[in-house]
């Protein structure tokens, strides 16, 4: 039998510090959940699962639009640095929070698509979190438009055009649906539950943004 590639043994590493880590938490607070590892989009997974009419109180570690389950990410992430000295990727997910938000961002990303492919004008997303962007980028990339992360922090949002306008100027705040666009005023901190400093801008998925970002 073959062995297993390094890259997927640390992997698989990360995932085991991580689910030691996080089943300590849930005894601490006295919360019922299971832990399932894995490896995705080659970074460890760790998800935090219950069966129905498992412990509700779950919930709370996901927060409001994730803002728990994000820092608790973070956290994660930084114990499996500590142990195994290097940074770390690792995506949590808790009652599979990430993966509804996943369809629910790219059906929005669809309709931009559709938007820009009718009518040739480039669509300004509003601000979104690292993991709203990096779907972004990834359905667009597959549908062979063009992405952009502009701006920074709480602003920090995605552009989309087709391939021919990628050096073109333009205004797209009356071409695109309101729903989409970035208004111009203040940026909606609802709409971001983390932040950016850094620049990136690419013209396909962005693989380093849910990362930079996360």
């Amino acid at each position: 039998m073959s062995k297993q590639p390094e890259h997927l043994n640390k992997l698989d590493q990360e995932g085991d510090i991580a689910a030691d880590y996080l089943e300590e938490l849930l005894d601490i607070a006295d919360l019922d959940g299971d832990i399932e590892i894995g490896v995705e989009a080659d970074r460890a997974t760790v998800g935090i699962v219950s069966d129905d009419g498992g412990d509700r109180r779950l919930k709370r570690l996901i927060g409001r639009r994730g803002e728990a389950l994000d820092a608790l990410q973070e956290l994660t992430r930084l114990v499996v640095q500590q142990e195994t000295g290097e940074r770390s990727r690792l995506m949590l997910d808790i009652l599979g929070y990430r993966a509804a938000h996943r369809e629910e961002i790219a059906a929005i990303a669809r309709e931009a698509i559709e938007h820009v492919e009718e009518t040739g004008e480039p669509v300004s997303m509003k601000p979104m979190n690292p993991f709203e962007r990096k779907v972004v980028h990834d359905v667009v990339a597959k549908a062979g438009l063009i992405s952009d992360s502009s701006g920074t922090g709480p602003n920090r949002h995605v552009v989309i055009s087709l391939p021919d306008d990628l050096d073109e100027e333009y205004d797209d705040t009356e071409n695109s649906p309101a729903e989409y666009v970035e208004s111009g005023e203040s940026s909606d901190s609802a709409n971001s539950v983390d932040s950016v400093d850094s620049v990136d801008s690419v013209p396909s998925a962005e693989s380093g943004d849910e990362d930079a970002d996360e």
